[in-house]
């Protein structure tokens, strides 16, 4: 039986990728994302866009619609959320409750909602995105590195909250994700180096799949441009 895959800003340059990675595996995709709609279809995906993740009741809405086209969540990939690069001194205070909102509340949010679907599965399956950059952090990427770091500390507590059921909890940690945005905000750096979209998505297909039963609350480095 086809397995059910929620992708959470789903329709940006990686969300696309983890979701058509998916899709062409065979799995029933769902996007939701707070765009109002995706640039480029998948065929057969459920897209489910205007959706405000930090909103509890949206979200439930959201996930209602993916139970009942697809009968069920087996898999949820935690993609959507936001960068800023400003230091403390000069930047606002703001920023830091932004990319709290964006990168950690979105992902607990959905998670907390879904977690009852998951849990009926053969195979629950949680894959939250992390960052490089919140291991250690550098100068500009106090607030981006504070909200990933809270989305790695909920990976690590959920899995052991989750102990004991078929449900598993990871996230995968890139360093500069190769993408049309990063490339215009930086046009001297080496591309080469940066992280590609599909090699994330392939560390995510891993982490979702069988063979990765027995890992969970892992925080995966992906830094290879590949």
């Amino acid at each position: 039986m086809a397995r059910s895959v929620i992708v959470t800003g789903g329709f940006g340059v990686l969300g696309q990728a983890v979701a058509e990675k998916f899709a062409a595996a065979g799995a029933k995709v769902a996007r939701i994302d707070f765009a109002p709609e995706a640039k480029t279809p998948i065929e057969g995906a459920l897209d489910i866009g205007g959706v405000d993740l930090t909103n509890e009741e949206a979200t439930k809405a959201a996930l209602e619609k993916v139970v009942a086209a697809h009968g069920g969540i087996d898999t949820l990939v935690n993609i959507a959320g936001g960068f800023t690069w400003e230091t403390l001194e000069d930047g606002s205070v703001s920023e830091w409750a932004r990319m709290h909102s964006m990168n950690l509340m979105t992902a607990a949010t959905i998670t907390k909602a879904a977690l009852s679907e998951l849990k009926k599965s053969d195979a629950g399956r949680i894959v939250n995105m992390g960052a490089g950059a919140a291991v250690k952090a550098g100068m500009g990427m106090g607030a981006y590195a504070a909200s990933k770091s809270g989305v790695h500390r909920l990976t690590e507590a959920l899995a052991e909250e989750l102990a004991g059921t078929r449900v598993t909890v990871n996230a995968v940690l890139p360093t500069i994700i190769d993408t049309p945005t990063n490339r215009a905000d930086m046009p001297d750096a080496d591309f080469s180096q940066w992280t590609k979209p599909d090699a994330i998505a392939d560390v995510i297909a891993f982490l979702a799949s069988n063979e990765a039963r027995a890992v969970t609350g892992a925080l995966v480095p992906v830094p290879r441009g590949a």
